[in-house]
């Protein structure tokens, strides 16, 4: 199967509606990074395997802070340890604790003096035990605020805030922690796949994702031996001090130098990749070095992810995945709702910490298998039946049951009910991993980060289904799991039309990037593609002006090129 970047290379220019667009013949060597520039360099060698293995401490820390809400903001059990027998219930009273969802709603728990608070994740206090307890505040069910990272160490100093504005203060800084940790999280992301050859770069992912999940196992175990919310914090963000010498550490990305014509930073890295690997630059049998020389006066180039609306295959690709992400991370919520029922125990933190690792570890054989288009396809059918089942099955099963006994019919719903969960978690939680890393295989390399960005942020839209949840007390859930539902099958006919990237050099520009053209998933498919010069009047890509720009040769096309590829067979 021959690849598309090369195909379009060889095409030879042809003027624009508008006017001859002069353009200067690209710099095949240097733009070829995964089958040149690399190679050259010593491939996957010790320089890019210590960069890779450094990404993943900073990973493992972060997970501690991204599981600490179920630590910092677990909702405690009360118990009332000195009944107030001579209290009288105002009707007022009873309404604002029926309204508010509350445990215990019922008049006994207004006659009640004294409450004791009991906390099932290890610690003794936590920021809801302490808002409850101070000042006399009313009880709420604090809704969890993703928020992590560097602000984090700032938050212990918030004892000293008065109690009213306790509340409002953490979610504030809880939300700059959230935006701190995105840039962190997608810097990380984005410089290891660019750091890794084709056969690599999605071991490697995986090999971080279980280390990220691997935090999530350990946990408990640092929640208990702090014992304090405000210790635990401090644990939790000391380490990163160690990180600040990785900015002097982590160089800047050669594919980015590369693809933006930074030439001089380019050069003195090469050279440092290439001490590192053992590999002798003074046989510069590949041209690479030579060409690099001549092409050092060049200015460098900018560019912003504002240019993926100038595409016509490239957004279109991004705003899939977004869906998929959005979907993915969104649904989660529901299945895990039907798990958890609104527990705490550090049973069902394990049995979400377990999912979420046999998830990643059948990602390998799958995605080995069907690709990175089909592996995608395939946990989102497995999510949309899980979904499915899971609200027409239990309905029709408590209508046409055989089992007249009331107590029956309800163990059987539960039980399918939460066989359906897990295994709708399972392929969620999978949807939502591929889907970032499917963006940044596709998204070029000139605008990568913006486009990881985007999934990433698609993903924490998804992530607010919980706390919007709690807000309203699980009102519409239904509604809600139905028209994530609904997103589901839109994704499963969408995700036939992205490209596959599987042991495919990443993208370097934008024109490469629009040249991920789909191919055909059944091995059949491919004799019926009309060729391209069959449908050119319709589609006229190659003719747009900014086609042409900024990717000049395009005038004549393969004979067997197609639509939607070239044709293989």
């Amino acid at each position: 199967m021959g690849g598309i970047g090369s195909a379009l290379d060889g095409l030879n220019p042809s003027p624009a509606e508008n006017g001859s667009v002069s353009q200067s013949e690209p710099h095949k060597r240097l733009s070829q990074v995964d089958t040149v520039v690399l190679p050259f360099l010593g491939g996957f060698g010790r320089y890019q395997r210590r960069l890779v293995a450094l990404t993943w401490i900073p990973a493992f820390l972060i997970s501690f802070s991204q599981f600490s809400d179920h630590f910092l903001l677990g909702q405690p059990e009360r118990k009332c340890v000195r009944p107030d027998q001579n209290r009288t219930s105002s009707v007022r009273e009873i309404f604002d604790l029926i309204t508010t969802g509350n445990e215990g709603s019922n008049v006994t728990a207004c006659m009640c003096s004294e409450w004791r608070f009991e906390l099932q994740s290890g610690l003794q206090q936590n920021v809801v035990t302490k808002v409850r307890c101070s000042d006399g505040c009313p009880w709420k069910r604090f809704p969890p605020v993703d928020g992590k990272l560097p602000f984090k160490g700032i938050v212990h100093l918030k004892m000293k805030i008065p109690s009213s504005n306790f509340n409002n203060m953490f979610s504030t800084l809880r939300f700059f922690e959230g935006f701190c940790l995105a840039a962190i999280r997608l810097s990380l992301y984005v410089l290891r796949i660019e750091l890794c050859l084709p056969a690599w770069r999605f071991s490697m992912t995986m090999i971080a994702s279980l280390i990220i999940v691997s935090g999530q196992l350990l946990m408990p175990g640092l929640a208990a031996l702090c014992r304090d919310w405000q210790i635990l914090q401090i644990v939790i963000i000391a380490p990163f001090v160690l990180m600040l010498p990785y900015v002097w550490m982590f160089p800047e990305s050669l594919r980015w130098l590369l693809v933006t014509q930074h030439y001089q930073r380019a050069k003195r890295q090469m050279f440092r990749i290439a001490h590192s690997n053992s590999v002798d630059t003074a046989t510069d049998s590949s041209g690479i070095l030579s060409e690099l020389e001549t092409e050092l006066q060049q200015k460098p180039k900018t560019f912003c992810v504002t240019q993926l609306s100038g595409t016509r295959n490239l957004w279109k690709n991004t705003v899939v995945l977004c869906v998929n992400s959005l979907t993915g991370y969104g649904i989660h919520h529901c299945f895990a709702r039907s798990v958890l029922e609104g527990s705490a125990s550090h049973l069902h933190y394990y049995a979400l910490a377990a999912i979420a690792v046999a998830s990643c570890m059948v990602l390998f054989p799958v995605v080995a298998g069907f690709g990175r288009r089909g592996g995608l396809l395939t946990f989102m059918i497995i999510t949309a039946l899980a979904s499915l089942l899971q609200l027409g099955l239990l309905n029709l099963i408590g209508k046409y049951s055989i089992w007249h006994d009331a107590a029956q019919r309800d163990s059987l719903n539960q039980r399918f009910s939460y066989a359906f969960s897990i295994i709708g978690m399972f392929s969620s939680h999978a949807v939502s991993t591929l889907s970032i890393f499917y963006c940044a295989e596709i998204t070029p390399t000139v605008i990568r980060g913006g486009g990881v960005g985007l999934v990433l942020a698609s993903a924490g839209f998804g992530m607010l289904t919980a706390p919007l949840m709690e807000l309203h007390n699980q009102k519409g859930f239904f509604l809600h799991h139905v028209i994530l539902t609904c997103c589901t099958l839109l994704c499963i006919i969408c995700i036939p039309l992205l490209p596959e990237t599987a042991s495919q050099p990443l993208p370097e520009t934008i024109a490469e990037g629009e040249g991920l053209l789909r191919r055909p998933i059944l091995p059949g498919e491919q004799h019926h593609l009309l060729a391209r010069t069959e449908v050119r009047e319709y589609s006229r890509v190659q003719d747009t002006p900014l086609h042409q720009v900024v990717n000049p040769g395009n005038g004549s096309v393969p004979s067997n090129s197609t639509a939607n590829g070239v044709r293989t067979s």
